[in-house]
């Protein structure tokens, strides 16, 4: 018999222990070692069977156990310290409170998906993972942040796999009174709510639940509630789930539903209003349409209101190719907003944020990226290499502008330290040093730690693994149907002495899951290989839609059942948090090989080398600019690249096979006989790992680990990333935002009006003929250029544009190079609009030499010169 509906009852602690509730309650265990140790302490057997979920397990405790742990002193001792050191962690000032009244006194930070801990599966991979960490971090540094994103019903699927290796999705439905959350209530008790008038007269409402992330509260928006008709209630049911017209009403709810949210949660808590809003992708980009609407709404008209929202919003791209942003229909889109989503907004204003038009765009589609661009005065990509791709893709719209001044900056990714580094490395950290040392205050002191201590470190996480493995294989293989009798080979699944290799990741076909696959036979003979073999752990969800990825996975999956292999490469169904804690550190290297440049950052690389773990990865995202040959490996790319250009030598096939074989080479003649403390290349017929002497430490690799540690941690830190974002991003948009606002928004209207005339003149504005000065037929370095442009600016003044003059190398095709910029002044009026500005130049490289000239629209309430897309060249 089944129950038609489920609930949890929670626990009533004794008052000795009622602290339990908010240590509990608070997902900063998620990450402190001490109150999940404790968790663990109050009876071993229920925290392992609840999945290491605080809230459940207290839901499991019988009342005897209660009451034997209240009438413990030791342990009621440390509920109640654990409890202190709660409150002194969310009321002493950190980082940011030293920062001073320039910074935000609070930010607003939306996106589609958080990956906090395994017991809220409200994500799907790096996107929500790195979400997660960024709101960790906030909390550690006392950044003041808001997180803003929906409750999806069922999460994101459960995966496993059938008899025959294909991936098969389960969505289990979650019930939020039994997760870490509290409903945001009015004050007669009633759930608070927010509403989205729909079409047909229908209404979307959803009620907002609370995370709190440490310092960091976090709304989530669900849709699940009484009131609303049965589409309406299925509009948070699952994560990234429907077709387009779910996808935007999901993406409607997240954006301008979540600035509704924010009001109610400020109006019920008195938390002061967000100064900076952060746009996490383009799935949240209606939170600024919902923003002008506010500001229209006291009587702003549609340009000022878009120059006051604009100033104190932060967009950041993720996707490195426009196959990976959201796209919807033009008249799906206006048929929401003429519902009267946007009430006062001109629905046409709406529409043209995400036009394409621009070269190459589709008019019939509207791109949330493109809207995200626009609603933003600053953007970013996610790691150098990145910036660099975004700029590329969307130069579109800036026409006239070198690819290397859009106005999209970078910040590299980083991961949330305590959550990812593993308990013994901490408690090493702890007993040579100090708490933390290693791996949150001084990183070089990893060089210290002797040889031997560090590869027994290294075994033991290594066999940590080993033994999560195991568990899961035979797991795995029951509910492909085999029975236990035929599963006691599972015992003897990888090896503690043995090199282990980690992949796991999602996988969409860009990221070549099966690319250890190319030649079968090669993988074999390194899995196999006599002095120097390797052992394989991959993991990786393919999106539901996605049948490619799915077969991909099969494929592999199909591999690791061979009797030959199937103890030295395993695949791990449903991957997530969980799995990760022990993956990540348990795998000497971490394996990335993605088609390059369509990696934007990724982050499970970072999470490995802060446990001592050497990457061997293609020179994308992050491991770009990071890779100094003594952290890890590169992967060589077949296509040779100038920057973010390829030229295409080989097919994608024949890239392939030599970017498979690269990886072979470096696994079986560096990188394995490294592990082992083997010289490369070894002679076959020696002895294999498990005859080497005890006292045979490969010392050039654990060289490699300290310097990994040591070097790579501070730099793939997500504290380090979030004050990059909070010096480089937030400190400037809540500048910008603070001067738009004053005097009842006097600068925004004043700028909005200026955009305006200068947008009307600016095709009158030309450069109409260039002279130089002073350059003789031979010029040598050091002479010095006079340049002269004659410059028609029609009814603009010239207290409206900067004049420069752009010079350096110069290509065959007259394509400047390491250019330097040298603003012009006015020499002369000339009247009628016309004005002589003249500036003059050193020479300073020898060699082909050229310059132009062009004029651009100048405003202090500009971020960039580029901001308006608008330049005259000559």
């Amino acid at each position: 018999m089944k129950a038609i509906r489920r609930f949890t009852v929670r626990t009533v602690l004794p008052d000795s222990i009622a602290p339990l509730a908010r240590l509990a309650g608070n997902l900063r265990w998620s990450w402190h070692q001490p109150t999940r140790e404790l968790f663990n302490d109050l009876d071993p057997q229920i925290w392992a069977q609840s999945g290491h979920d605080p809230v459940r397990a207290l839901g499991m405790v019988s009342r005897q156990t209660l009451e034997r742990i209240s009438s413990d002193p030791d342990l009621v001792g440390r509920i109640r310290s654990l409890d202190e050191g709660l409150e002194r962690y969310l009321t002493e000032p950190r980082w940011y409170q030293s920062l001073g009244e320039d910074a935000p006194r609070s930010i607003a930070y939306f996106s589609p998906e958080y990956g906090i801990s395994a017991v809220l599966p409200q994500y799907s991979g790096g996107l929500g993972i790195l979400a997660g960490d960024h709101l960790k971090s906030a909390s550690d540094l006392g950044v003041p942040l808001i997180g803003v994103g929906l409750l999806y019903q069922a999460g994101y699927f459960k995966q496993s796999l059938s008899r025959d290796g294909w991936q098969q999705e389960t969505y289990p439905v979650l019930d939020p009174n039994g997760l870490p959350l509290t409903l945001l209530r009015e004050e007669d008790g009633t759930p608070a709510r927010i509403s989205l008038p729909l079409p047909n007269g229908r209404h979307l409402m959803a009620q907002i639940w609370r995370a709190d992330v440490g310092r960091v509260p976090l709304l989530l928006l669900d849709a699940d509630v009484r009131g609303n008709d049965d589409a309406a209630r299925g509009i948070t049911d699952r994560l990234y789930g429907g077709g387009g017209d779910h996808r935007l009403q999901q993406e409607l709810l997240l954006g301008m539903g979540g600035v509704k949210a924010l009001r109610v949660f400020e109006r019920l808590t008195g938390a002061p209003a967000p100064e900076v809003f952060h746009t996490n992708e383009g799935h949240a980009g209606f939170l600024g349409v919902e923003r002008i609407r506010e500001l229209m709404d006291t009587g702003m008209h549609w340009e000022e209101a878009l120059t006051a929202a604009r100033a104190s919003t932060i967009f950041t791209t993720h996707t490195p190719v426009p196959a990976g942003i959201d796209r919807f229909d033009v008249g799906e889109v206006r048929h929401f907003l003429n519902a009267g989503l946007a009430q006062s907004v001109p629905t046409n204003k709406v529409l043209s944020l995400g036009a394409e038009d621009y070269e190459g765009g589709d008019p019939n589609v509207f791109n949330m990226a493109v809207m995200g661009l626009r609603l933003a005065q600053r953007a970013n990509g996610v790691a150098k290499l990145h910036g660099q791709v975004s700029r590329a893709m969307f130069s579109g719209l800036w026409p006239g502008f070198d690819v290397s001044e859009i106005p999209i900056t970078s910040v590299t990714n980083g991961v949330h330290v305590p959550t990812w580094v593993d308990p013994e490395l901490t408690r090493l950290a702890q007993e040579e040093f100090g708490v933390g040392t290693v791996h949150d205050r001084d990183w070089t002191r990893a060089y210290e730690v002797s040889d031997e201590r560090l590869w027994d470190l290294r075994r033991r996480l290594r066999s940590n693994l080993i033994d999560d493995v195991r568990r899961r294989v035979r797991a795995a293989w029951r509910k492909r149907g085999t029975p236990d009798a035929s599963l006691g080979w599972t015992d003897d699944v990888l090896d503690p002495d043995i090199l282990t290799i980690g992949f796991a990741r999602r996988v969409p076909t860009y990221k070549r899951l099966t690319l250890m696959l190319r030649d079968p036979a090669r993988l074999k003979a390194l899995l196999l290989h006599p002095d120097h073999p390797v052992q394989l752990v991959v993991a990786g969800k393919s999106h539901p839609a996605d049948e490619q990825g799915k077969r991909m996975i099969q494929d592999l999956v199909q591999f690791t059942d061979d009797p030959e292999v199937r103890h030295r490469i395993v695949f791990l169904p449903n991957y997530d948090i969980a799995m990760a804690r022990t993956l990540f550190p348990g795998c000497d290297v971490w394996l990335n090989n993605p088609i390059r440049p369509l990696e934007a950052s990724g982050t499970s690389g970072m999470k490995s080398a802060i446990n001592g773990g050497l990457n061997l990865s293609v020179m994308d995202g992050w491991w770009d600019e990071m890779y100094d040959g003594e952290n890890g490996w590169a992967i060589p790319s077949a296509n040779p690249r100038d920057g973010i250009h390829t030229r295409e030598l080989y097919t994608a096939d024949q890239r392939d096979d030599i970017e498979a074989a690269a990886l072979y080479d470096l696994l079986e003649n560096t990188v394995a006989p490294l592990f082992y403390g083997q010289e490369p290349s070894s002679d076959a017929g020696s002895a294999g790992p498990s005859e080497a002497p005890a006292d045979a430490l490969p010392h050039e690799w654990l060289e490699m680990v300290k310097h990994t540690l040591a070097e790579l941690g501070p730099k793939v830190s997500a504290n380090r990333m979030l004050r990059d974002y909070v010096n480089n991003l937030y400190r400037p948009a809540c500048q910008s935002g603070r001067a738009a606002a004053a005097d009842q928004y006097r600068a925004a209207k004043d700028l909005a009006a200026w955009i305006l005339r200068v947008r009307d003149a600016w095709g009158g504005v030309a450069v109409e003929h260039v002279d130089s000065i002073g350059i003789s037929d031979a010029p040598q370095i050091g002479d010095r250029l006079t340049v002269q442009a004659y410059v028609n600016l029609g009814s603009l003044k010239p207290s409206d544009v900067v004049v420069e003059a752009a010079y350096g190398k110069v290509s065959e095709a007259d394509n400047l190079s390491d250019h330097q910029l040298l603003e012009l002044s006015v020499a002369e009026d000339l009247g009628s609009g016309r004005y002589l500005y003249s500036g003059e130049m050193h020479i300073e490289l020898a060699g082909p030499f050229g310059y132009t000239v062009r004029v651009l629209p100048n405003h202090p309430g500009l971020a960039s010169k580029a901001e308006l897309g608008l330049v005259a060249n000559a």
